[in-house]
């Protein structure tokens, strides 16, 4: 038996998916370096904005798009998207956030011997990126489309808090308090995504790229980004 749609949904957000989503902090450590992040409400106001300003209007309206064009097969689209994520990876550290992690998706997808040869070979013309795997995988759980979402976001909350907690540093309720305001937070930002158009779809946030550009020779560091 195959698990469930909502199992194969839970499987996907959790943090113990071999995809290294725990080694990187999305700028978040730079922000801490240059004081921007330095308490529960400052992290947690951070990275809430990110989820608002970056994933909602870019990664994750790539995956309200892409996640239908896996399910009828629409090649052209998915191409598009992904040189889309790609062209807006402006620091060598996002971009080699994205690929190690769609690499290491498809590993996954291919292990457990989920996807077909033809959307494995739809990847393999690629270098592809982690909102085109993770569309993937979520499209063969074939759930709505809002649930698909929110479980994307709520495993990159669950990795952005686990982050917070270890670089601020944070308690474990302090965590949990910014997960519950994550969680109040992701339905608007589900629909935010799934609602804009190519042409309203963005990943303008200069001050984020600066930081990972900072974040590339910071002295110390315990995260890939």
């Amino acid at each position: 038996m195959t698990p469930s749609p909502l199992l194969q949904l839970i499987w996907l957000a959790s943090p113990a998916l071999p995809i290294g989503g725990f080694s990187y902090s999305e700028g978040l450590e730079a922000a801490i370096e240059q004081g921007l992040v330095h308490s529960e409400a400052s992290a947690t106001n951070w990275v809430v904005d990110q989820l608002h300003l970056t994933q909602s209007r870019g990664d994750m309206a790539v995956l309200a798009q892409a996640i239908p064009a896996w399910q009828r097969g629409d090649t052209a689209r998915l191409q598009a998207l992904n040189g889309w994520v790609m062209a807006t990876r402006e620091t060598a550290e996002m971009r080699l956030q994205t690929e190690q992690m769609g690499r290491s998706l498809l590993d996954w997808l291919r292990n457990l011997q989920q996807a077909s040869d033809a959307q494995l070979s739809v990847c393999a013309r690629l270098p592809v990126t982690y909102p085109l795997a993770m569309s993937l995988a979520l499209s063969l759980a074939h759930t709505p489309l809002d649930q698909a979402l929110q479980a994307y976001a709520f495993g990159w909350a669950e990795n952005m808090t686990q982050a917070a907690l270890k670089a601020v540093p944070l308690g474990q309720s302090a965590g949990q308090r910014m997960l519950a305001r994550l969680a109040r937070e992701i339905p608007l930002a589900v629909q935010m995504a799934i609602a804009l158009q190519d042409e309203e779809r963005q990943a303008f946030s200069p001050m984020l790229a600066i930081l990972s550009s900072r974040h590339e020779t910071q002295y110390s560091r315990i995260f890939r980004s």
